[in-house]
């Protein structure tokens, strides 16, 4: 007599955590060129995609935007929102950073080394800065609601894993006439490949 035998069947949360394994397995590279309004590569512009179920905000990361040669390094960052951002100065001389950005107001009054307390960006968008005795002194800090963003190299392009299918795209580049982030759509195919957005001015 063939002994009966009962069929297990795999709890929700095996069941749960197999299909996240099978969602994660299944990101395909991807490049993403950005291109201004006349076709050309946008070169040290921010791209940012929102991933379904990736979180957009952040309590941990920490970033950094220096002062070195009397310049801001890099004059370009893109960060996650919720970023602590310290702002050290190597150089022999004394800054003033400050901001008057909706985004985040800034005022770290003149000072040599490393402030004590960063700077958090809790809200999304782009905060322009400068330097209250350096007037040539100019950056850019990218805030976005996604942990999934890039600066575009010198060929205008970015590369990110991602799942295939649709996808908001926040973008932003220092010569375009608007001071907030542009909104995009990327549909990515079951292959990945090379994509191309096309930003306004």
């Amino acid at each position: 007599m063939t002994p009966h035998r009962t069929r297990l069947r795999r709890p929700a949360t095996v069941a749960l955590l197999l299909a996240l394994a099978g969602t994660a397995a299944h990101a395909v590279p991807v490049m993403v060129q950005l291109r201004g309004p006349g076709g050309q590569p946008l070169a040290g512009a921010a791209v940012a995609i929102e991933v379904k179920g990736r979180t957009g905000k952040t309590s941990s990361a920490k970033a950094e935007m220096g002062q070195r040669d009397r310049q801001f390094t890099p004059q370009l960052l893109v960060v996650q929102t919720g970023t602590a951002v310290s702002f050290p100065n190597f150089d022999t001389v004394r800054h003033h950073v400050y901001s008057f950005s909706p985004i985040k107001v800034i005022d770290i009054k003149l000072y040599s080394g490393t402030p004590a307390e960063p700077v958090v960006f809790d809200k999304p968008g782009v905060a322009a800065l400068g330097c209250n005795i350096h007037d040539r002194m100019s950056a850019h800090v990218v805030v976005v609601d996604t942990p999934t963003f890039a600066r575009t190299d010198d060929k205008g392009q970015a590369s990110f894993d991602l799942p295939p299918g649709e996808h908001a795209v926040k973008a932003w580049h220092a010569g375009q006439k608007s001071p907030t982030l542009q909104a995009l759509r990327l549909e990515v195919p079951a292959a990945g490949g090379a994509l191309t957005l096309t930003l306004a001015e």
